[in-house]
């Protein structure tokens, strides 16, 4: 089962055991879990419509009163002057000539607009009785959530989603790694920028974190955008700018711990930018990387050296002459930038779309145009590879950016000037003997 939106919940699938006593578990997950199918809450955000339109209606309704109240104030003193002229004239009807019952009727005809303001009352009046009735209903239906949900308060049912919740991500992490067995449809996020850049969240950060950051185009930039929330990062509010001290190459930049990892423009060197201090932290050569176009991937754009994190840490990615063009992946220390050991995976970087980590294995595309699909994989653990045919929706047809998340467990793509997401499926493989 694939998630078409980040608003599904989390789900976990197993199937009978195996003959060897061991569980087949499937795990789908999503960007986000939450309870919005719940009835109560269902039912609560009724009620919560129903208490903001009556006290839309209130508030018109204390206007409309305290505009009519202002008029009929208004209108005091040509009542009084009215009435004095009627007591007059019936005592002593011989008074009322033609002028005077002129200045009557002049003094009646100020006061006609008085009567449509009567009837608003009146109207108002049927209003009030039908909003006293509609908080009566309030009122029993909160009482009736009350009894069924018991003895439970908010706080109390909040904690107890926190504890599932947290349940659940320690049942995600039994689960540990697991191998790629399909990609969701595409979730676009935003449109925005031009038709090559990176977009990222980082990739250990505690979930709390959900700053973005925006890195638009593919050489010589320096300006990266980091952006409070997701929704901030759709609606283009709420950043700050870190302009760093070298320019970029490629998209293949990820963000890990804090910290920016990318290609320095025109050369073979990692750069690891802090943004909280705003400055460089290490950089370092990656010996016989290729660059500035010599291997990059089908697409081009400077896209020789490819960073990316997984369960396991850092990667690079990049080719060099010793390994005639074929994709080398390495495993880099983050703090130094050293290399930790690298693996010859003999599959040619030019015939590459791009390529991502998931659980150590690396998987690439064979293809950045439409078409595409997740053609190779080459595991680290066993230093061997296999052929693999999983769809891959490109739906704007020209990628220059894919990356994995491992926080999040979801692919983030730039595609022709959006940015879009997927969920993946992975095949675990848990033993029975522990509770999942």
């Amino acid at each position: 089962t694939l998630f078409q939106s980040p608003d599904e919940g989390w789900q976990v699938y197993t199937s009978a055991q195996a003959p060897d006593g061991k569980c087949l578990c499937t795990a789908v997950i999503p960007v986000q879990g939450t309870c919005s199918r719940d009835l109560r809450s269902h039912q609560l955000r009724q009620l919560m419509e129903k208490v903001q339109n009556i006290s839309q209606s209130m508030e018109v309704l204390d206007l409309r009163t305290y505009r009519d109240l202002q008029y009929v104030r208004n209108t005091e003193s040509l009542m009084k002057g009215l009435d004095s002229r009627l007591k007059v004239a019936a005592e002593s009807q011989k008074s009322l000539n033609a002028k005077s019952f002129q200045e009557l009727k002049d003094k009646m005809t100020e006061l006609l607009p008085l009567l449509p303001v009567l009837d608003q009352y009146k109207s108002d009046t049927r209003l009030i009785v039908h909003l006293k009735e509609e908080v009566r209903n309030l009122s029993g239906s909160l009482l009736a959530i009350q009894e069924e949900m018991g003895a439970y308060d908010y706080e109390e049912l909040q904690q107890r989603v926190l504890m599932l919740e947290a349940r659940l991500h320690a049942c995600m992490q039994k689960l540990g790694c697991g191998k790629l067995t399909g990609v969701s449809n595409p979730i676009t996020i935003r449109a925005s920028g031009s038709r090559f850049g990176s977009w990222m969240t980082d990739t250990m950060t505690p979930s709390a974190d959900t700053r973005v950051w925006y890195m638009d185009g593919y050489y010589k930039g320096r300006r990266v955008l980091e952006f409070r929330t997701l929704n901030d990062f759709v609606t283009g509010q709420n950043f700050v700018q870190h302009l760093l001290p070298h320019p970029w190459a490629g998209t293949g930049h990820v963000v890990f711990n804090g910290s920016l990892y990318y290609n320095k423009y025109q050369s073979n060197i990692a750069v690891k930018y802090h943004f909280r201090s705003r400055s460089v932290l290490v950089q370092r050569s990656l010996a016989g990387a290729g660059y500035n176009n010599t291997f990059p991937y089908s697409w081009g754009g400077f896209s020789d050296i490819d960073f990316m994190v997984d369960e396991n840490g850092l990667w690079a990615v990049y080719t060099t002459n010793q390994n005639a063009g074929n994709i080398v992946v390495s495993r880099v220390d983050p703090q130094t930038l050293e290399v930790l050991r690298s693996w010859d995976t003999g599959y040619p970087k030019r015939s590459a779309g791009e390529s991502f980590m998931i659980c150590g294995t690396l998987y690439v595309t064979n293809s950045h145009l439409a078409g595409a699909k997740i053609y190779f994989a080459y595991y680290t653990n066993t230093s061997s590879y296999e052929y693999t045919d999983i769809p891959f929706h490109n739906q704007y047809s020209h990628i220059s950016m894919l990356d994995y998340n491992p926080r999040e467990r979801v692919l983030y793509t730039w595609n022709n000037g959006h940015q879009v997401i997927y969920n993946v499926t992975l095949f675990h493989v848990i033993k029975t003997s522990g509770e999942l």
